[in-house]
């Protein structure tokens, strides 16, 4: 039975309608192995993590970079883990393998296929927003979308095709990337009214103040 209480589309016009908002909590960057130990006992034993991943843009007609930064959030904690830097420390693959702990993203596919790509192991808790939202009556499936249909405003997605593998990551980066797993946290939170069910199937994934970056 299908869920009808949001809006199955909307435009750009009334997403712009829509008051801008983004993370506001606390963003933990982890570029070393010292943090990384410090950081990640605050993310296990959470039932539900905002999932989402950054790469560095290639202007090359068919060339994909490499992932360069995984987020993972609660809701008041966004984690970004520069795997450029640190690569897949197995703590983290244990994470991303615990089929009692939600990741939810949007558009993920991709994602862990190449993780996977990088260490062998296998996914699991994992939903994929884009399909989870059919359920609820939603087709629209990109994340500025959904945002604005589930949670009721819009995020900026200015700095999506910034330099993931730069020396420091700016202010306006960090808050990006937090906000883009935040959101997903939301989502999937609002979706089931805070109750985390259902699970996933064991196994896979189903398929104010002005912000630093400007408003686009």
């Amino acid at each position: 039975m299908v869920n009808n209480r949001y809006n199955p589309n909307i435009t750009a016009e009334e997403i712009a309608a829509h008051e801008l908002s983004w993370f506001k909590g606390e963003i933990v960057q982890v570029e070393d192995m010292e943090t990384f130990s410090r950081v990640l006992p605050r993310l296990r034993g959470k039932d539900l993590l905002g999932f989402d991943t950054e790469t560095r843009p290639s202007f090359r007609k068919g060339k994909k970079n490499k992932v360069s930064l995984i987020q993972l959030s609660t809701d008041k904690l966004a984690v970004l883990f520069r795997i450029n830097r640190i690569g897949l420390p197995d703590e983290l693959i244990s994470l991303l393998s615990s089929p009692s702990v939600i990741k939810a993203g949007v558009a993920i596919h991709d994602d862990l296929r190449f993780l996977k790509g990088v260490k062998k192991f296998s996914p699991e808790g994992f939903v994929d927003l884009q399909s989870f939202v059919k359920d609820f009556g939603i087709e629209s499936s990109g994340l500025k979308k959904l945002t604005a249909i589930v949670l009721g405003f819009r995020i900026s997605k200015r700095q999506q095709v910034t330099d993931w593998e730069a020396e420091q990551l700016s202010e306006a980066q960090m808050i990006y990337a937090a906000t883009d797993a935040w959101v997903c946290h939301q989502i999937y939170r609002k979706l089931t009214n805070g109750s985390l069910t259902p699970k996933p199937p064991r196994g896979g994934f189903r398929g104010e103040e002005s912000p630093p970056w400007g408003s686009r």
